[in-house]
């Protein structure tokens, strides 16, 4: 049973990274990969949170826990697409590429470590 929610979590996941990416492509165009920066950097965040309350609290049950960062989160954030969008723009022979890769690494790494520190304030045992 566990199993198969994660499965629905991961379609849940995928379905909505597909909308970001929809979405930041008719917003912000499509010669940068906008769409996955964006899942990626909130997925960071929301994993941070997640875990944290999973790990150092009550709050969220271990099923849940799984559903959430395994399934959901892993189907919505997306490092192949990244990894893909940052050759493509290296290809093309643009600084983007470094762009790309500092901002989304800096970006993920900073809105996981604020998820963890949000989370901490609002639910740590005092």
């Amino acid at each position: 049973m566990r199993l198969l929610l994660i499965c629905l979590g991961g379609a849940c996941g995928t379905a909505a990274r597909y909308g970001v990416d929809v979405a930041a492509a008719r917003w912000l165009g499509v010669d940068f990969p906008y769409g996955t920066m964006i899942v990626n950097v909130v997925g960071s965040f929301l994993i941070g949170v997640v875990q944290e309350a999973a790990l150092s609290t009550p709050l969220v049950p271990e099923t849940l826990r799984l559903v959430l960062a395994v399934g959901v989160l892993g189907g919505f954030t997306t490092y192949s697409a990244f990894s893909y969008g940052t050759i493509r723009l290296a290809e093309r022979g643009t600084a983007a590429a470094a762009v790309n890769v500092l901002l989304t690494t800096g970006l993920c790494l900073g809105a996981c470590a604020l998820g963890l520190l949000l989370t901490r304030a609002l639910v740590a045992p005092r």
